[in-house]
């Protein structure tokens, strides 16, 4: 969340809050996801490989970001204050951000492989059946989409259903990688059967959050880049941007040909693309940020964590 003196006058006078959510954000960052297949292997000052997988302890405290942006580099959008362990991704999207990466250690895997791929594509392939099936299809233009999302859930209470359960095996799945201690019975510092299973990997899972946040940070980018807007809030798959319009059509860049510019965020029914997720007035999310609070966690109305049930 954006520090409310960030805020420029232009953007305070833009009349509406408008909240885009991505599908399934997670199990679009797993798509063709390059993941280690073997043990971890131990290197000092490796040279950064953007290709190997793994888990590599740097300092990217000193690189500047613009502050109207969350940082990629933490879970909380805060500046790193020293060295840390960052996956993969993050490091590769420094680079791309034109720094220099020089890990001090490194955790990294021989064998790669795209081991979540079965598990991409046959979410991938319901959820977008579900939604076909309640009427939101891949060939409606935006507006057309935007109509059809505000009556999805309407049209087929029963398919509504299995699409909430998709989205609940996406997320339970990402988070069942890395499971931890049930139960009140557990002691601290005592292990617990999920470390017994093969898929308790911590890895492939910091792997896919880490390519989601990167993933949000240059569409974020590229906003600003092509419209000159910043967002107000980031959380997790959500984003709050400034609107003259209640619509996302007020402020998401099209090209003269009427076509989504590409880099952006866009509309549609796919994982990675966008949907409306909330609107409300300007004044009620700078209200929001001057109490300390996040309007991406609110802009559907109610808490969209808790909702969740993250």
């Amino acid at each position: 969340m954006r520090s409310v003196e960030t805020l420029s006058d232009e953007e305070c006078t833009l009349p509406f809050a408008v909240g885009l959510d991505l599908n399934t954000a997670f199990l679009a960052a797993a798509a063709r996801l390059v993941v280690g297949l073997s043990a971890p292997d131990h290197f000092h000052a490796p040279k950064f490989n953007p290709k190997i997988p793994g888990s590599w302890l740097a300092d990217l405290s000193h690189i500047e970001l613009d502050p109207r942006l969350p940082s990629p580099f933490t879970p909380d959008g805060t500046r790193p204050t020293g060295p840390a362990w960052y996956q993969t991704h993050t490091l590769a999207y420094a680079q791309e951000l034109g720094h220099d990466v020089h890990p001090i250690e490194a955790y990294l895997r021989r064998e790669t492989g795209a081991y979540l791929d079965p598990w991409h594509d046959r979410l991938k392939n319901a959820y977008v059946d579900a939604l076909a099936d309640m009427g939101v299809t891949k060939d409606l233009d935006d507006r057309a989409f935007l109509a059809a999302m505000e009556q999805h859930k309407q049209r087929d209470p029963a398919v509504a259903a299995v699409l909430s359960a998709i989205k609940a095996t996406v997320k339970g799945g990402v988070g069942k990688l890395r499971e931890r201690p049930q139960g009140k019975s557990y002691k601290e510092g005592e292990t617990w059967p999920a470390l017994q299973r093969p898929t308790w990997r911590p890895d492939i899972r910091a792997a896919v959050i880490s390519k989601a946040r990167v993933n949000m940070h240059r569409k974020l980018n590229n906003m600003v880049k092509m419209t000159g807007l910043f967002p107000l809030a980031v959380l997790s798959d959500c984003v709050v941007c400034p609107s003259p319009g209640e619509s996302p059509l007020d402020f998401l860049p099209y090209a003269a040909s009427g076509k989504p510019q590409p880099g952006g965020f866009r509309l549609g029914p796919t994982p990675g693309l966008a949907k409306l997720e909330g609107v409300q007035s300007m004044l009620w999310a700078v209200d929001l940020m001057e109490k300390g609070l996040n309007p991406a966690r609110h802009i559907k109305g109610g808490d969209a964590v808790l909702d969740e049930g993250e």
